[in-house]
């Protein structure tokens, strides 16, 4: 009796611990530093009173063991942790990551034997430490398909379970907080079923990062948002899962701990070239993705500082009212995507849910420089902060250089 007792004292403290606030966990991608001019971001120019947490993306492996993709990764790393000067609760982890079955063949092997793991779990403490970061996230987003077998279902449990167990360890005889693990996995409900353990990983994640984006896209031949909260009247058959609302409840009926998953939120959107003009709403024909954006340089994606520049230039703005966010059009050019109104609603619909917090990828597509959207440095992300309550009293809030802000004064449009 007394051991169900400190057990479940031991539930009701993780419980309390889980739920006396929100996280805010905000991706940081190191090749943002490559963009032209204004969409050049570093670790610098971050400001690191907004996020609970901030994730380095990414790390890779080699020969088992973790490793920087960069020599100048050196010099990234120090900036990045640095900023934890200026708040003293802010947590900094490390992603590695894979999304096919090129970039996924090396974790593929380090999951195969116990031997594996064991370098790669060794190497990763090391790492850590050594560079001053809180804690790993794992970014494979296909465990059990695209180029992997579904014995490695499994395989990534256990390769979870390792990681906490030796996490714990090495705290307790380096007398050190507790390294943190966390996953990012895919919404797509197939995805969820072939390549995810959900109830063993909720219990030894400390959080799971939902990825509820990248749900429609070129690919599929027609427009559609993003991340839309909810389905559209005209979604039938799989196209109904395709929304945040049917994938993060999809995940707590599997087995997860609401209070430790976290909602995807993008700072990007999904561009189309439209096959015919006169048709621009939501599952308009469309051939091919859009044209690339002058900073991110991908077809088929801008950055929500691009899309400000899309609706500046004569786009047309609508509000998709039964999925809670927008999209914009011109010619033949149409973008589904989430703006400062729809991280709102978004953010209500979380914690109405009982969620652990939010997850945005990326900070550096917001727009940080306050140059393009005349809603302030970081729109997005401030958004979420004051929507979630993420305050640190002792945090020093610091402006970006005036050479790096621009018109960065409020604006209530509707971008």
């Amino acid at each position: 009796m007394s051991k169900l007792i400190l057990l479940t004292g031991l539930g009701l403290l993780l419980n309390a611990h889980l739920g006396c606030a929100y996280q805010l966990m905000c991706y940081f991608n190191n090749w943002a530093q490559h963009r032209p001019d204004l969409g050049s971001m570093t670790p610098d120019d971050i400001d690191p009173c907004l996020c609970t947490h901030l994730i380095y993306a990414f790390a890779r492996i080699s020969n088992n063991r973790i490793t920087m993709t960069d020599k100048k990764d050196l010099t990234d790393y120090k900036a990045f942790n640095s900023l934890k000067r200026r708040n003293s609760q802010l947590k900094t982890l490390m992603a590695i990551g894979c999304w096919n079955s090129g970039t996924a063949a090396p974790f593929i092997t380090m999951l195969s034997t116990t031997k594996n793991r064991q370098t790669f779990i060794v190497s990763v403490i090391q790492f850590l430490r050594q560079y001053g970061f809180d804690g790993l996230n794992l970014a494979w987003q296909y465990p059990g398909c695209h180029g992997s077998t579904p014995k490695d279902k499994h395989r990534f449990t256990v390769l979870v379970q390792e990681l906490r167990g030796a996490f714990e360890k090495e705290a307790i005889k380096n007398k050190k907080p507790r390294l943190m693990v966390t996953a990012t996995v895919i919404g797509i409900i197939s995805t969820i079923q072939s390549g995810y353990e959900i109830p063993q990983l909720s219990q030894f994640l400390d959080y799971i990062q939902v990825m509820t984006y990248d749900l429609h896209g070129s690919w599929d031949g027609y427009t559609g948002e993003n991340s839309p909260l909810y389905k559209s009247p005209s979604d039938t058959g799989t196209k109904a899962y395709h929304n945040i609302d049917y994938i993060m409840e999809s995940w707590k009926k599997k087995g997860a701990v609401a209070e430790k998953l976290i909602v995807g939120f993008p700072a990007f959107g999904h561009t189309f070239i439209l096959s015919d003009s006169s048709k621009t709403g939501i599952g308009a024909p469309a051939n091919r993705g859009g044209h690339p954006g002058p900073y991110t340089k991908k077809t088929g994606l801008w950055a929500y500082y691009e899309i400000c520049t899309f609706l500046k230039n004569g786009a047309t703005w609508a509000w998709n009212a039964p999925q809670r966010v927008p999209y914009a059009y011109k010619g033949q050019e149409w973008v589904g995507y989430d703006n400062v109104k729809s991280f709102f609603l978004k953010a209500q619909w979380l914690k109405q849910n009982n969620y652990g917090g939010a997850m945005i990828w990326a900070i550096d597509m917001d727009d940080f420089t306050g140059s393009f959207c005349k809603q302030g440095n970081f729109p997005l992300t401030s958004t979420l902060k004051k929507a979630l309550s993420v305050h640190n009293a002792s945090c020093r809030e610091t402006a970006l250089p005036a050479s790096r802000s621009r018109n960065g004064s409020s604006s209530s449009g509707a971008v």
